[in-house]
């Protein structure tokens, strides 16, 4: 089988691990269903995977590469501190609406009952993205003199607390309630609180 066969195969487990998680909310994924979906045997899984943790690994690296590498596209192009805070939440709202089994992983409720591994590097994404905004913050009031009430880190900190809320809501109304409704009319309000006039 060549490379191409092989990441190609690669990619249907992963999407149909991303579909299954989005169609069964709530429901733990087992690899013999996934390989059914997939339609080989979990052996086959096997070949391409050691493990159902692998291949969870393989869609937080997804997320990891769609947000960061947006976010640093961002931060390369937009020059207004609080539209960059704006642009990266929204980002992540727009992701986690378009791929609803990405928001079961990163809200961990498709990580129950797997590996700690898998949660800590989850928390390591929230972390890494935090510390992105505060790094805008900061270049902000060193650039624009842009100030914000309390710490960067506060303030970046309530910024990405009101999109993880907005995604566990996502999750909890099994994909009812989208996380960017409303949010264009939320975002002024949430940022007249944290930026200074």
């Amino acid at each position: 089988m060549s490379d191409k066969e092989k990441l190609s195969r690669r990619e249907q487990i992963l999407q149909s691990l991303a579909q299954m998680l989005e169609v069964n909310p709530g429901q733990r994924i087992t690899t013999a269903a996934l390989a059914k979906e997939v339609g080989v045997s979990e052996a086959a899984l096997y070949r391409h995977f050691p493990s159902k943790a692998r291949m969870f690994e393989g869609l937080i690296g997804f997320i990891e590469e769609t947000i960061f590498s947006r976010v640093t596209a961002i931060t390369q192009v937009e020059s207004d501190g609080i539209k960059q805070c704006e642009q990266i939440i929204m980002l992540l709202l727009a992701f986690v609406e378009r791929n609803p089994g990405m928001a079961r992983i990163l809200t961990g409720d498709a990580l129950a009952g797997e590996t700690d591994r898998l949660r800590q590097r989850i928390n390591q994404f929230f972390e890494r993205l935090e510390t992105q905004l505060k790094q805008v913050l900061r270049e902000a009031e060193a650039k624009e003199g842009l100030r914000t009430q309390t710490t960067a880190g506060a303030s970046a900190n309530l910024m990405l607390a009101a999109a993880e809320g907005r995604i566990r809501q996502f999750v909890r109304t099994e994909f009812r309630k989208k996380p960017t409704e409303q949010w264009q009319d939320q975002w002024p309000r949430l940022a007249e609180g944290i930026f200074r006039t």
